[in-house]
């Protein structure tokens, strides 16, 4: 029967050991594409209401 203390550190560094050759040979940060480029937002429209004409006080003569 095996007993021994599991330890974490050589699983990770073997887990790891790929993604440290690849940015050995890339470079570090790794290279990628740029974010696209956004489309511009479309312009909001806002109704335009009609003012009411307005004639003044109406004064009636009788």
């Amino acid at each position: 029967m095996m007993k021994e203390k599991l330890n974490w550190r050589r699983p990770l560094f073997y887990a790891l050991l790929p993604i440290f050759f690849v940015m050995a040979f890339l470079g570090f940060p790794l290279p990628v594409a740029p974010p696209p480029a956004t489309k511009p937002a479309q312009e909001q429209t806002q109704v335009v209401k009609k003012k009411k004409k307005r004639l003044g006080l109406l004064v009636k003569d009788e």
